[in-house]
């Protein structure tokens, strides 16, 4: 089974301005949490030989992920390697006309190993396509992350959607939810 990494949306504005102003600091902390667990997993995947894959939303007009600005560009700490490939979207899924699926196959990837934003949009969204095309994945159980929704504080988003898609199937095809400790390339 060939692996890739695949990172989605870790840029700098991801989770800008989305909490309220009691709840953005805890918001900002869980996501440099999860971006470093990122990092350092980005760093193992690069000295197993394991590709990354790091997809890049394009928002528009003056969305915070508007295209070339300040906010749009990638984190640092993943920033693109040499090697590295950069997918851009311009919806949830991050293989709705993209070509992710066709680099993936076009390496014999057959497993991908998944974290990034937002739990409830993109995470979920690319988590659940991707077993419908046929990959299995490991959804990293801490490597997730969002911003609170109306009543709903981030942390119990990406609680329940770690236990929502744990075992999640298409067919042989399935979504496995595990904490970063437990991942090995």
């Amino acid at each position: 089974m060939s692996s890739a990494l695949l990172l989605i949306d870790l840029q700098n504005a991801i989770l800008a301005g989305l909490g309220s102003p009691e709840r953005q600091p805890a918001i900002d902390a869980a996501l440099e949490g999860v971006v470093s667990r990122l990092a350092g997993l980005k760093r193992e995947a690069r000295a197993a030989g394991i590709p990354s894959f790091i997809v890049q939303h394009d928002g528009q007009g003056t969305h915070r992920l508007a295209k070339r600005g300040e906010g749009w560009q990638l984190r640092r700490e993943i920033a693109p390697e040499a090697g590295d490939v950069v997918v851009h979207k311009a919806s949830c899924d991050s293989f709705f006309e993209t070509d992710l699926e066709t680099r993936l196959r076009a390496r014999g990837i057959t497993r991908l190993v998944v974290g990034g934003c937002m739990t409830q949009f993109c995470v979920d969204t690319t988590v659940r396509r991707a077993v419908s095309l046929g990959f299995d994945v490991t959804l990293i159980a801490d490597g997730h992350t969002t911003a609170d929704m109306g009543r709903l504080p981030f942390d119990a988003i990406v609680s329940h959607h770690n236990m929502l898609l744990d075992g999640f199937d298409a067919g042989a095809h399935e979504i496995k939810v595990i904490p970063t400790a437990q991942i090995a390339f």
